[in-house]
């Protein structure tokens, strides 16, 4: 066994399925790498899935269901101290693994050194993209995504594995890069190894439950602040809180009577929403459902964000704006 895959998942039983298919025609012998999937809490529906591919014998598999919900950060960290093999490739459910994408990882390692290693991400979007499928693309440019990365397990042992405060699926694959930098534990870019990560259907206003990501923001930033401002945001989301601060002062002034100062206010803010909004719409489909989803939730974001990110900051106990 030169190589094993950990795949946590939840209730995806379809997606499951089609990356097991794309597995299942590695350019590696079968008994060369395992495919260990982990199930983040009781699921009925991917543990038929598994019954299925359980049947095809086709894959080196095993099915780890968790007793609860703690997410894919402590599901990989349960799929990782299962392995067998030296080195773990960590994918997620809704990926489409490259035939050559485990080969790769195990031609660019020695077989001993404790090394990491990133391939590439190919998202496929429209050519005129929603603004959830341009954020999601960003995962074709991001340095290391759990999606496809590899990781000698004597280097995950060295590190305990994935901070399983990271409950959701944010933020746990940089603070992972992260502790490997420090730990001076080489990352390697691998293209050649290539994983498809289509973009599935978002329900409306999707942008606005996103928001909730940046509780974790908090959370890396505390860990690594330095790092943080170089690689994920280079500066605080000035343009939220401008936003905020103008409605509050127009409250303010309204309250106050006077009317001069609520309209100014008023303006100031449309000037800067209006700037969000363009952003956001640059490159984008201009469809008009689209377009009014943009405008609506444009308003809600700068709210719903500073609100995750001022409770990450207090939950965490860490300065972060």
């Amino acid at each position: 066994m030169k190589i094993s895959v950990v795949i946590p998942t939840y209730r995806r039983p379809h997606l499951l399925s089609a990356c097991l298919e794309a597995l299942s025609g590695q350019d590696l012998d079968k008994d060369e790498f395992e495919v260990i999937v982990v199930s983040d809490g009781p699921d009925v529906a991917t543990r038929k899935v598994m019954d299925t591919w359980y049947q095809k014998r086709r894959l080196d598999l095993r099915y780890i269901p968790l007793n609860r919900k703690k997410g894919p950060a402590a599901a990989r960290n349960k799929g990782w101290k299962a392995a067998v093999a030296p080195l773990i490739a960590f994918t997620d459910d809704d990926t489409l693994p490259d035939s050559r994408w485990l080969s790769s990882f195990l031609n660019a390692w020695d077989g001993h050194q404790a090394m990491a290693f990133t391939g590439k991400v190919v998202v496929p979007v429209s050519k005129d993209p929603t603004d959830y499928e341009r954020n999601t693309a960003r995962l074709a440019t991001a340095d290391f995504v759990t999606a496809n990365c590899a990781v000698a397990k004597v280097a995950l042992a060295a590190l305990h594995g994935f901070d399983e405060r990271f409950s959701i699926a944010w933020r746990e694959d940089s603070d992972l890069e992260f502790r490997l930098l420090a730990l001076k534990v080489p990352v390697v870019k691998i293209p050649d190894a290539v994983v498809v990560h289509p973009v599935r259907k978002a329900e409306w206003g999707v942008s606005i439950k996103e928001q909730k990501k940046n509780m974790y923001n908090a959370l890396l930033y505390k860990k690594f602040p330095d790092m943080y401002r170089r690689k994920i945001q280079r500066r605080p989301a000035w343009n939220y809180y401008a936003m905020i601060a103008m409605i509050l002062l127009a409250a303010v002034c309204f309250a106050a009577g006077w009317m001069v100062l609520v309209t100014l206010c008023m303006l100031c803010w449309l000037v800067v929403l209006g700037i969000f909004i363009s952003k956001r719409l640059a490159d984008t489909t201009h469809r008009r459902s689209h377009v009014v989803e943009m405008i609506i939730t444009s308003v809600a974001i700068p709210f719903v964000a500073i609100y995750w990110s001022l409770y990450g900051a207090w939950r965490y106990k860490v300065f972060f704006l």
